[in-house]
């Protein structure tokens, strides 16, 4: 793990990248504003989580860190080790963690729940989804209390790594570490109301195969009936309406994403 601090005093603000070792957007984010050396209005802290994972181009060593918290320092996994410490690094702060998907290319919020906290960082990041994980969230630090997570885009784009810069600056900036984005940056972060909140439902299994497909579109509706998925060419249909989100053929071993309702926005 290694940890970059802007500005003097005890952080409360921190951004986490590379939770993942093969989601590279976050540490390039994170190295990119280091590098820049920006003053900051209040202290922040910046992590590279995994960088034994990193350093090996794979997701993790022994458990997926993004399901090992809170950790155990006298574990033999890595992982677990590192979940305890990474905790302990975090603690009393309001944390954005930067990821990459699969199965989307637009940068969008994953929330334990919708609190005040969300409610006014969330409008000012450019993301037009919040995604409440409410049951889905054992060992993931988004349990840790004020904990944004963001999907950036794809994983290994440049536009994620674009993406996981500016959402960075945003948040810094909602959390009044940094300015606000000026009229030259790519982003407006003044505050929207129309972000629209979905909350998980339920996994969308997935039988062991050969080949998979998907055909419908995240936080797109599908209708009772419709055809999303196929495995070794057996189409699989709706049982009941949802919206799909994190789906992708070969994001996760047994499972193709989530079914999700839309509940409203956090206007």
């Amino acid at each position: 793990m290694r940890v970059y601090q802007l500005g003097e005093g005890t952080p409360e603000v921190a951004v986490v990248g590379s939770i993942h070792g093969d989601e590279p957007c976050g540490v390039r984010a994170i190295e990119r504003l280091v590098a820049k050396e920006p003053e900051v209005e209040r202290p922040v802290k910046l992590v590279v989580a995994n960088e034994e994972a990193l350093d090996a181009d794979v997701r993790y060593l022994d458990d997926d860190l993004n399901r090992a918290f809170p950790g155990d320092p006298e574990a033999d996994s890595h992982e677990r080790r590192l979940a305890h410490a990474l905790q302990r690094e975090l603690h009393d702060c309001t944390v954005l963690s930067l990821h990459s998907t699969q199965s989307y290319s637009e940068p969008f919020a994953l929330v334990d729940t919708v609190d005040a906290v969300s409610r006014a960082i969330c409008p000012r990041l450019p993301v037009d989804v919040v995604v409440e994980t409410d049951r889905f969230t054992d060992g993931r630090l988004i349990e840790h209390p004020h904990t944004i997570e963001v999907e950036c885009g794809f994983q290994g784009s440049e536009e994620a790594v674009e993406n996981a810069y500016w959402l960075t600056r945003s948040f810094l900036a909602a959390t009044s570490a940094l300015p606000a984005p000026t009229v030259d940056d790519p982003i407006d972060a003044g505050g929207r109301d129309d972000v629209t909140v979905f909350r998980l439902l339920e996994k969308i299994p997935k039988e062991p195969a050969t080949e998979y497909e998907v055909f419908a579109t995240n936080f797109v509706r599908v209708e009772s009936g419709e055809r999303f998925a196929a495995v070794d060419g057996d189409s699989l249909h709706a049982e009941t309406s949802f919206f799909p989100v994190l789906l992708s053929p070969y994001g996760y071993r047994d499972v193709f994403g989530y079914a999700a309702d839309r509940v409203g926005t956090l206007n």
